[in-house]
């Protein structure tokens, strides 16, 4: 493979330090003192497989919605490297936390990713085993799961299952939006003194649904983790190589026995915050371009074709084979069957409850009464 430029990189605008980026957009490798990735030829290739397949699976996703097929969508456009480098950062050991939107971390660990689209149809509540999976289930109240995340990580360092290269670590992913949560700000503080092992992973993707970071905070995110006792790192959220290397180090770090780290994932979400809104009644289309011109992807294929790893017949294929995936998921969607609606009171107690079952009589009784009347 080739070795990377001496070339530096150029953080964003406002910042002036700490902005991790070994993939600029130009598809060019760049020089970070602290961090480094050494992928071969096919994992590159796999990285690009990953990132595209995600987003057409999302896109499909996005499209079902606006037909009725599903309820809600959450869509990942243009935070693709931001979850397809830390998903594959991932040991086979550690556990992650996700939002609503980690769609592309919930891919990268294997899961079927039909599995959301259950949850946003209604026919289930997210029907992955998340300690087979080392996935939980995805979180709607904003930032509840770092709370979840945090006392998992307290969990497993209690029961001695760190400090060595073998040891677990636990991510929790969030948005930007949810670092004005409680819930967030009391993680970090349970996490810091109890020097759990986890990784706060923020998506900056520049809004909390129609709030800008500017309203927000004063100071850049990463910078908060220094008020709680821990480090803070910035990354380019659309460099999957710098994403992954960041991410990597953080976990290692965590289950070592060394503590939280906050990495601040500095993206930009392309489109809606979910198919209920309109962004462009908060955004200008030249920003939009802006972004366009560090597209997660096309970086990643300029730097195939910069450095001979790829050719023509390669992205036809690889587009070619996220198309199928995204028809199949399509079809799978469709033929999913509509749940018993008494399905409901089965999973409230573990081992029932008489007021449950009382419910549940009573709605059953209501749900017959219906039986052959006309419609």
């Amino acid at each position: 493979m080739t070795k990377a430029s001496s070339k530096r990189a150029t953080p964003p605008p406002g910042d002036a330090a700490d902005f991790v980026q070994l993939l600029t957009p130009d598809g060019e490798r760049v020089s970070h003192p602290d961090y480094s990735v050494d992928f071969n030829d096919d994992e590159l290739r796999g990285l690009y497989r990953d990132l595209v397949t995600v987003r057409k699976l999302d896109a499909e996703a996005t499209a079902l919605q606006r037909q009725g097929e599903l309820g809600i969508w959450a869509s990942l456009l243009g935070q693709e490297a931001a979850q397809v480098g830390s998903g594959r950062a991932l040991r086979e050991q550690d556990m992650a936390f996700p939002t609503y939107r980690e769609h592309g971390v919930l891919y990268c660990r294997g899961i079927d990713p039909i599995m959301p689209l259950g949850l946003f149809r209604g026919v289930d509540q997210g029907g992955w085993d998340p300690i087979a999976n080392k996935f939980g289930i995805y979180t709607i109240v904003i930032g509840a799961q770092t709370l979840h995340a945090t006392g998992y990580a307290m969990g497993i360092a209690k029961d001695g299952k760190v400090g060595t290269d073998e040891g677990e670590a636990v991510i929790a992913y969030f948005g930007d939006g949810a670092t004005s949560q409680g819930d967030v700000n009391e993680a970090f503080i349970f996490a810091s003194v109890y020097n759990s092992p986890i990784v706060f992973f923020c998506q900056n993707n520049q809004y909390a649904i129609s709030e800008p970071l500017t309203r927000q905070t004063r100071v850049p995110l990463y910078q908060r983790a220094s008020g709680f006792g821990f480090p803070g790192v910035r990354v380019d959220g659309n460099d999957v190589l710098a994403t992954y290397a960041v991410t990597r180090a953080a976990l290692d770090n965590a289950r070592h026995g060394n503590g939280p780290t906050l990495v601040e994932a500095y993206t930009y979400r392309m489109g809606a915050h979910t198919t209920s809104d309109d962004p462009t009644r908060y955004r200008v289309a030249g920003e939009i371009e802006e972004w366009q011109a560090k597209d997660p992807i096309s970086r990643v294929r300029k730097l195939l074709e910069r450095e001979n790893l790829a050719d023509a017949a390669f992205f036809t294929e690889v587009d070619a084979q996220a198309k199928v995936e995204a028809v199949e998921l399509r079809e799978r969607v469709l033929a999913l069957p509509d749940p018993d609606p008494s399905e409901m009171f089965k999973h409230v107690y573990p081992h029932g409850s008489p007021e449950v079952d009382e419910q549940a009589a009573t709605f059953a009784a209501y749900h017959a009464s219906f039986e052959g009347a006309q419609h």
